[in-house]
């Protein structure tokens, strides 16, 4: 079932927020709780330290009316600068590939594609954008 929901990027304290939102919200995280030290190896990847590995690399929790919160921390050494206003994507997951890529293109036009369109490890079909607006869009079909 299709779903929207609100991506959160953190300097590190991801795990500390979340921790705060669930004791506001109640609930249990949904899915496990990956970590950087869960990615599989890449060529090129520079190697993380190992607070970097022990930092989130996912966590989800609803917060209220089936509303989802997902995070991830943002480490600068996979070259991730966290300012304020790239903190926050809408991440949405529509029910199909075709909707996936005619909405991804849609919003594209006169944006900046900033991972196109992917299989991921994961299990979704994966992208991200900037839109002509400078609102980030994530995308996870996972049909």
């Amino acid at each position: 079932m299709a779903r929207v929901s609100s991506y959160l990027n953190f300097a590190g304290n991801t795990e500390q927020a979340f921790y705060f939102y669930k004791e506001i919200f109640g609930g249990d995280f949904i899915g496990p709780v990956m970590r950087f030290r869960d990615l599989p190896p890449q060529p090129g990847r520079s190697q993380m330290s190992e607070d970097e590995k022990n930092m989130i690399m996912h966590i989800e929790l609803e917060i209220l009316g089936g509303h989802v919160i997902m995070a991830t921390d943002a480490p600068e050494s996979m070259g991730f600068s966290l300012v304020r206003g790239n903190n926050m994507y809408i991440n949405l997951e529509p029910d199909t590939r075709l909707e996936t890529e005619r909405l991804f293109h849609g919003l594209a036009v006169g944006g900046l594609v900033e991972t196109p369109l992917t299989e991921m490890f994961w299990g979704s079909y994966f992208g991200s954008l900037r839109d002509q607006f400078g609102i980030r869009w994530m995308f996870n079909c996972v049909n």
